[in-house]
């Protein structure tokens, strides 16, 4: 029973007032005020009857309290609710019953065995990081990995059976200009960088910088598209190996930020499986494609989408028959839905940096067992605001094929780019611009591998200036934990539709709206029990009843909010929830260190109440951090 509860407790209040009273039924609110200093809950419920009562807000207001609000605190003596004012604004302000909000906060170690059941086994698939196998991960494409991730983890905290796709494009345009690189230029496969670095830095720039000379190597390019599609051709073969190659790189980054998969879908395999065919089948029956016939129109033999998605035709097949980007998605977000059966076995990849096992797809549909991934309630894809109107096509399109629009979800957000101090630390020329934008062909991005390198030396040697003794081996633990919390922490904190702007000092401030900032909070609360002559007890009224400083009211009542904001970021596929809650719970519980004693104070038994307090801190911002990927660090 937590601060959810007495929103709930007030809510149910009111709706039996409104029969009672035979009052008509209104949409009313009970929200959290502006000011705590207030109330701790008001409703607007006044407001909402005047219109219909022809009445004062205040008039009804001071009604409600009279004949329901009044009898009713004095009959009820397990009430989360202590007192109840109607203001003369015309709100019902309530105040909670601190004594009781703190006993039941104070038992929040049942979050240890984790959350109510929220998502009843719901099977989900989360696709994310889909980066072509052709370069690096840039910073950009880190903002997609960890929401993606974070994600993931909330729903599966939340007991959704969530499962994680990365879909490897192992057979477009980008692919084929490394290709080109290697097989048409005769640029060496032998390198001394990270072979993803290599591809993406140097064999890609340089090839699409030659295609401006050369018109024949565009050419190539096209022939290379063609046989990759074929699976027993050479060029295919090559490019198998070669996107292996740099896929197992791009993993390696991804393991490093503490993200993991489920299962490997690769491009190349749902063009030559039946999925494409079996899909365009369907569509055909219910007339939403056609082969355009038209003479005057730029897409004359090539087959469409029909028109009145999105106002214009859309190519799936291009007059050569090759297949077009949302070619290859249409029966991908089909098989995740299950409007297909699922052509592929499975076969294990690797074991990853947390021990779990890597499945990948493969062609042989053979399996001693089918792993489930296929089917889904609902399937998420996350890939930026760029691609939203294809994403939108994929969804009236699986919509005509009988799918409900409400199992494919678009996660979008904005563009990650690097403030002017960033960019000048990391050697990027962006002339007096205040950020950089990444550009892939012109080779202008920041590789996550380097930005991860540079916060992790900056942030080793801020922890060996606070820690001279400390060993290397704990340093660079903790270094990098700082800096993978301070990049991930910067990916999740805006809003989705917000460009970010990344800064690498800004990140790292131990007392900013950061990640290390959360981790050094979390570090503090740690110190005091460790340090502690008590051993902590179980709590009880008496112990709670002695909790009543303004800073350690604020401090419960914003643990006590824990639920509200997983239910939120479970909603709304909001790792923002989780992160911006984490950085006020952080916020009060740094106010109630600066200003309250716990191990000094003089009476043992407040002493031992302000000890169960912190270590309650502890669970739940231990909590949110795993919920965002960030390690809960001990000591900094």
């Amino acid at each position: 029973m937590t601060f959810k509860f007495l929103i709930n407790e007030i809510t149910s209040l009111l709706n039996d007032m409104i029969n009672e009273l035979n009052y008509p039924n209104v949409d009313f609110s009970v929200d959290e005020p502006p000011r705590s200093d207030l109330c701790d809950v008001y409703s607007n419920i006044a407001f909402q009857l005047s219109r219909k009562l022809k009445k004062k807000p205040f008039d009804i207001a001071r009604e409600i309290y009279e004949k329901i609000i009044k009898s009713y605190l004095q009959t009820k003596k397990d009430s989360m609710i202590s007192s109840v004012e109607a203001h003369p604004a015309g709100y019902l302000n309530f105040r909670a019953n601190y004594t009781k909000l703190t006993y039941e906060t104070l038992l929040m170690n049942k979050f240890e065995q984790g959350m109510p059941d929220i998502g009843k086994n719901k099977h989900v698939l989360i696709e994310h990081t889909s980066v072509n196998p052709n370069k690096a991960l840039h910073v950009g494409h880190i903002r997609n990995v960890v929401l993606g991730d974070c994600v993931y983890r909330i729903l599966q905290y939340t007991n959704h059976n969530a499962y994680v796709l990365n879909y490897v494009d192992d057979s477009g345009l980008q692919v084929a200009d490394i290709i080109v690189g290697f097989k048409f230029v005769n640029l060496p496969m032998q390198t001394d960088k990270k072979f993803d670095h290599y591809c993406g830095d140097d064999v890609y720039v340089k090839v699409n910088e030659m295609y401006k000379q050369n018109t024949s190597l565009v050419e190539n390019s096209r022939y290379v598209l063609r046989e990759i599609e074929k699976s027993d051709s050479e060029i295919a073969k090559f490019a198998k190996e070669l996107t292996t190659k740099v896929l197992n790189e791009q993993l390696k980054t991804c393991w490093r930020l503490k993200v993991r998969y489920d299962c490997l879908n690769f491009e190349s395999q749902i063009i030559q499986s039946r999925l494409w065919e079996n899909v365009l089948q369907a569509m055909k029956k219910k007339e939403i494609v056609k082969v355009e016939n038209n003479s005057e129109s730029k897409h004359l033999g090539c087959l469409v989408i029909q028109g009145g998605l999105d106002g214009e035709e859309k190519v799936l097949l291009r007059s050569d028959g090759t297949a077009t980007y949302i070619a290859k998605d249409i029966p991908y977000a089909a098989w995740k839905i299950g409007l297909v059966e699922d052509p592929f076995g499975y076969y294990k990849y690797t074991t990853q940096f947390d021990k779990t096992t890597l499945l990948a797809t493969k062609l042989d549909s053979r399996n001693e067992s089918n792993p489930g991934f296929h089917a889904a309630d609902l399937a998420i894809t996350v890939i930026d605001a760029r691609q939203s109107r294809l994403q939108n096509i994929i969804s009236k399109v699986l919509y005509m094929l009988g799918a409900s629009l409400l199992r494919y979800v678009h996660l979008s957000y904005e563009v990650v780019t690097l403030s002017s101090d960033t960019a000048k630390m990391l050697d990027i020329s962006i002339d007096n611009k205040q950020s950089a934008h990444m550009s892939g062909r012109k080779g202008i991005y920041v590789n996550a591998d380097n930005l991860l390198d540079m916060l992790h030396k900056i942030a080793y040697e801020a922890a060996k200036l606070r820690n001279p003794d400390a060993d290397n081996i704990w340093l660079e633990r903790v270094a990098e934990s700082i800096a993978i919390a301070a990049i991930r922490y910067s990916m999740i904190k805006q809003d989705l539709d917000k460009t970010i702007t990344f800064d690498i000092k800004e990140s790292l401030n131990l007392e900013g709206d950061t990640g290390p900032y959360l981790q050094y909070s979390h570090a503090r609360a740690c110190r005091i029990i460790e340090k502690s002559m008590y051993p902590l007890m179980t709590i009880d009224h008496d112990l709670a009843s002695t909790l009543k400083t303004k800073h350690e009211i604020a401090l419960i009542k914003e643990i006590s909010k824990f639920e509200m904001h997983l239910e939120d970021a479970t909603f709304n596929l909001s790792p923002k929830s989780i992160a911006r809650y984490a950085y006020s719970l952080a916020t009060q519980f740094n106010a109630f260190y600066e200003k309250v004693p716990v191990l000094h104070e003089e009476n043992i038994e407040v002493s031992k109440a302000r000890l169960i307090l912190v270590n309650t801190f502890i669970i739940v911002m231990k909590t949110s951090l795993n919920l965002i990927g960030i390690d809960a660090l001990e000591k900094m």
